[in-house]
């Protein structure tokens, strides 16, 4: 997610204090799941400076990185939006997270099976998992993570499906190239955004925004 071990401790926590921030704001608790979101992210990022520690390998953190980045995120962003959602905004993010969980069920059977490796590169870490038709996991992944913010009936959450779908395109751009990755500054960015979310909701939650 960074491009050293300092960058993803660094923005870990700077991460993990947006969460905070996010988790306390909150007034209802439909919300919770969502506005904790960057406490995950923060921890994710903490996860990989262990993985440059350990010089990648296919070790504890390493799999603990693949947990959270892969099965996890499918199903927690889905279903924090699908929470947060009135009753009449949910057909959407339900949808995204029947995808979500389908997808998640197969990569966390990749997981459990194993192997999960960690190969440092320069200023990127690539991680490897053998699972069966990766263009179909993906796009399972990207309907359930941005496809439900973008589904999701809430202005504000659709603007940050832009700018994660926008962000993801970049992210990865970068890391295929074995240049730098970027993804701790993005999710600090999508951090931030839901902050926002979580600041207006008190005034706002109880109707979708068009």
């Amino acid at each position: 997610m960074c491009w050293s071990a300092t960058a993803d401790l660094v923005a870990g926590v700077g991460v993990t204090a947006v969460g905070v921030a996010c988790v306390t704001r909150v007034r209802d608790s439909r919300d919770l799941p969502l506005a904790a979101l960057p406490l995950l992210l923060g921890a994710h990022q903490l996860v990989e400076a262990a993985v440059w520690d350990a010089g990648g390998g296919g070790g504890a953190a390493t799999v603990a990185w693949a947990v959270v980045a892969l099965p996890l995120l499918a199903v927690w962003v889905p279903a924090g939006v699908w929470a947060a959602a009135p009753a009449s905004a949910r057909r959407g993010p339900g949808c995204a997270l029947a995808v979500g969980l389908a997808t998640a069920a197969v990569l966390a059977y990749g997981i459990a099976t194993g192997p999960v490796t960690a190969e440092l590169r320069a200023h990127t870490v690539g991680y490897r998992l053998d699972v069966p038709h990766p263009p179909v996991l993906v796009a399972g992944y990207l309907v359930a993570t941005v496809g439900s913010l973008l589904l999701s009936a809430d202005r504000r959450l659709t603007v940050l499906g832009v700018v994660v779908a926008a962000g993801a395109v970049v992210c990865f751009t970068l890391w295929r190239l074995e240049f730098v990755s970027t993804w701790c500054a993005f999710a600090a960015l999508w951090s931030v955004l839901l902050f926002d979310w979580v600041r207006r909701r008190p005034a706002e939650a109880a109707t979708p925004q068009r």
